[in-house]
């Protein structure tokens, strides 16, 4: 074991003895674990639990085993070797002075699947859902669903809900994007998949971290620095001022019990309530990654977002504003590693801030994981900008993952995207020497875009869709993914 493995798992243990009572009559195993769930393959397989201490535990799955003593306060863990999905139905048992069996697990692809109120809503909420619950019979996906909304000052270390197979009766409540990501990656895999939702409508991203996370991004000092007044103030027995942005509490009492759970990744859908960070959001979302990569005790913890769709009344500001700065900072949190973002700016609803049309959300995080992940030939996102050069008076912007070639499109409901040939490229501006912005001329020129105006002879920058509500944004790759809204400056 690693230096860096052994102080995380040293972490994890003092914080779950931090709850702990101090004895225990019988063998009990994480609620993480149950029946009809699913293990992450190609992983380590971390199972932990409680018992009297001292006790003598082992852990048999798959013809592997291992065998640990529990510590004196009643903790234990093990790390079983792992294991590739092999199509079978295991028995995972537990042996101390008592037994435990857990029954029908399945071995494949499992994920978290997290963030605010467009996460948590629900399959018989989005777009069909008559049609879509009728049809979601599907025993090799498993849901595993934190039940309720709880925060909390300190780590709580007992899980709470329980694995279900995925069935008509059990999807309804279920999110949605969650299930629609997963129901992609199973089709395309062939695996086992296993979607463990923790949701909470209408919250801030700083809950979700950890103070890990903080401590691993020097942009967030200022997060740090409280959490340490707070923690001095309760250990003298004085009065503690609140959490910065409420940082920490929601990772408590609705993450850290199920840490450190082995998971392929997490896909994420928040931000609305962080809309007035702006591009700060860049840094805080490095902090939940890096959070989570450490508490999950994984360093290759893939994570996809999904940027704000676009939503509210339309402005007609060249300059922008609203959620731009937002989305801005989502996308260039991609600068870090083994992370995607899922772009949805043309399927929001200007009057409704959870948009029903989940099935394509779902798809186009799909689409990250299978060609980060699991090495598929799919193109997996649409394009982003890359980069900007000044050609006279106008500007060439380039980008990545152009796929086959970029085209304008419109999107419609459920319906793929259709290319709209001849359409002018909408919601491009562009500032002038001055600083002052104004709706620019835009068009493709192979895998680059073209942008001028008239009267602007000294160009300095480009925007694109930076702003709440881009009506009539229509760049695309020819794979029907939509482009990136985007400012150079």
């Amino acid at each position: 074991m690693t230096q860096k493995r052994q102080l995380s798992s040293s972490v994890f243990l003092a914080a779950t003895l931090s709850t702990l009572p101090f004895t225990f009559a019988d063998v009990a195993v994480s609620k993480a674990f149950g029946d009809h769930m699913v293990l992450q393959q190609n992983s380590p397989i971390r199972v932990w639990g409680t018992a009297d201490s001292g006790e003598s535990v082992t852990v048999s799955l798959g013809g592997k085993s291992a065998k640990t003593t529990t510590d004196k306060e009643g903790a234990w863990r093990v790390d079983l070797p792992a294991l590739s999905a092999d199509g079978k139905a295991h028995t995972m048992t537990v042996k101390g002075k008592n037994t435990v069996e857990f029954k029908d697990i399945l071995l494949g692809e499992v994920w978290i699947c997290s963030g605010q109120s467009n996460m948590e809503w629900a399959v018989n909420g989005s777009l069909n859902p008559k049609e879509e619950i009728a049809a979601a019979d599907h025993p090799q996906i498993r849901l595993f669903n934190v039940p309720g909304h709880v925060a909390k000052p300190d780590p709580e270390n007992e899980v709470r809900g329980q694995w279900q197979i995925c069935s008509p009766e059990t999807i309804p409540g279920f999110t949605a994007v969650g299930y629609f990501f997963g129901r992609e990656l199973q089709k395309e895999l062939k695996v086992p998949i296993g979607l463990v939702g923790t949701n909470w409508g209408g919250t801030r991203i700083e809950p979700w971290t950890p103070p890990v996370g903080f401590k691993a991004v020097p942009n967030l000092k200022d997060y740090v620095e409280n959490l340490e007044t707070i923690a001095k103030a309760r250990k003298e027995g004085g009065k503690a001022p609140g959490p910065k942005g409420g940082a920490v509490q929601i990772y408590n009492g609705m993450v850290h019990a199920l840490t450190p759970l082995s998971v392929r990744g997490a896909i994420w859908y928040q931000g609305e309530s962080n809309a007035g960070d702006g591009l700060r959001y860049d840094h805080l979302k490095e902090g939940l990654v890096k959070g989570w990569r450490s508490v999950f005790e994984n360093d290759d913890l893939s994570f996809y977002w999904v940027q704000l769709a676009n939503f509210q009344n339309p402005t007609d500001k060249p300059e922008g504003g609203g959620w731009g700065p937002v989305r801005e900072g989502q996308r260039r949190a991609l600068r870090l590693p083994k992370t995607g973002m899922a772009v949805i700016i043309d399927i929001g609803d200007a009057k409704d801030i959870h948009p029903k049309n989940k099935q394509d959300v779902g798809k186009r995080l799909a689409l990250l994981a299978l060609a980060k992940d699991y090495q598929k030939d799919v193109v997996p996102c649409g394009p982003l900008y890359k980069g900007m050069k000044k050609e006279g008076s106008k500007i060439r912007i380039s980008f990545d993952h152009v796929g086959s070639g970029l085209m304008t499109g419109a999107k419609s409901g459920l319906d793929p995207v259709k290319e709209t040939k001849g359409a002018d490229l909408a919601r491009f501006s562009i500032q002038d020497k001055a600083g002052k912005w104004h709706w620019a001329k835009a068009k493709i020129d192979g895998e680059t875009i073209v942008i001028w105006h008239d009267e602007v002879k000294s160009p300095q920058h480009v925007r694109f869709g930076y702003e709440s509500n881009p009506v009539g944004i229509n760049l695309y790759n020819k794979e029907g993914l939509p482009a990136s809204p985007f400012t150079t400056d």
